[in-house]
């Protein structure tokens, strides 16, 4: 019998099809309780495939259920309560704590969630697409994320992944660049970090482009000869790591492949984050693909290949592609051009 206890919003709306910002949700056995509150008591009735309980304290509201039911042993994710609750709990039932419980349960996407993933990836490559006809010289990078934002969105209709990346020159060399009033001009270096959700299942897309060329193809050519020994390196990187994808190899032997590259090109020490993460209905969840992550590759994978070299206080060079593995164990670059 598979207890467990839940309180974050995607890991509830996994578990029974909706969530909102004040939930916990018992699983006990084949029994299944959505605790909130009367703001979402109509919501929750109408989608949630559970029986919801309207009260005014969750906690106490769960403990009683469990106190019930006379359950022994429940599962939780310990980094997921605060001290308090996690005390309180302990007290009436045995806590076996298993960390990134529900990321490890969600890290196998099934067929529906693959074809719900693709549709929000090749969405946000459509508005990859879109924004290019947005790009201007002599505006900040304020203007820009807002275009972008507006194409992302489709005007307000879609949430996004994140807050997008926008960055110019020396901006583009700080991994999460927060956005300024860096002025794009003419020969400049942009690096475009983005995502939508689409039946709330995140994309993620990252481009590095020469904005005189209007295209965000992954074949880019600068006329600054940096930015494109760069740029090769990293685009080499990604291509060797994503060429040599199989069912049952270590996940860290990809981020491996990929540094290879970069270091014996004599910027290793400028590849500075992992070379990729899982993505469903979190922007990042599991897999991690890093050097110390031993689990092995398989059927129902979904995970970015993002290699990325950073010259501080000169440029930075990232491109992103999420990796599908299907359920047929073929790897598909998802929206790799479009």
């Amino acid at each position: 019998m598979d207890n467990f206890i839940l309180n974050k919003e995607n890991e509830i709306y996994y578990e029974c099809g909706y969530s909102c910002d004040n939930v916990i949700f018992l699983n006990l056995g084949d029994e299944k309780y959505f605790i909130t509150d009367g703001r979402y008591t109509i919501d929750a009735t109408q989608n949630a495939t559970a029986e919801v309980i309207t009260t005014k304290n969750l906690l106490k509201t769960a403990k009683e259920i469990l106190l019930k039911k006379r359950i022994k042993k429940l599962k939780i994710d310990p980094a997921n309560w605060d001290y308090e609750s996690f005390v309180s709990l302990s007290k009436i039932v045995t806590l076996q704590k298993i960390p990134n419980y529900s990321h490890k349960k969600r890290m196998i996407k099934s067929q529906k969630e693959l074809e719900i993933i693709k549709k929000s990836v090749y969405l946000g490559a459509l508005a990859f697409e879109e924004f290019k006809t947005e790009i201007e010289f002599n505006i900040n990078e304020f203007e820009l994320s807002y275009r972008f934002k507006e194409k992302l969105s489709a005007r307000g209709s879609r949430d996004l992944s994140f807050e997008p990346i926008v960055a110019i020159n020396e901006n583009s060399a700080k991994p999460h660049a927060v956005v300024s009033e860096k002025i794009l001009n003419k020969n400049d270096i942009l690096l475009l970090d983005a995502g939508l959700k689409y039946q709330r299942y995140c994309s993620d897309r990252t481009r590095t482009i020469n904005p005189n060329n209007n295209s965000m193809s992954k074949i880019q050519k600068f006329e600054n000869s940096e930015y494109q020994k760069i740029y090769d390196i990293v685009l080499k990187a990604q291509e060797e790591a994503i060429k040599n994808i199989k069912i049952g190899m270590p996940i860290k032997k990809l981020d491996e492949i990929a540094r290879e590259v970069i270091t014996k090109a004599g910027y290793g020490e400028y590849f500075v984050h992992s070379l990729g993460h899982g993505v469903g209905l979190d922007i990042h969840e599991w897999p991690y693909v890093n050097s110390r992550n031993d689990i092995k590759i398989k059927e129902g994978m979904v995970f970015t290949i993002e290699p990325g070299i950073y010259l501080p206080d000169k440029f930075g060079v990232r491109i992103e592609d999420m990796v599908c593995i299907n359920l047929d164990g073929s790897v598909e670059v998802m929206s790799e051009y479009i």
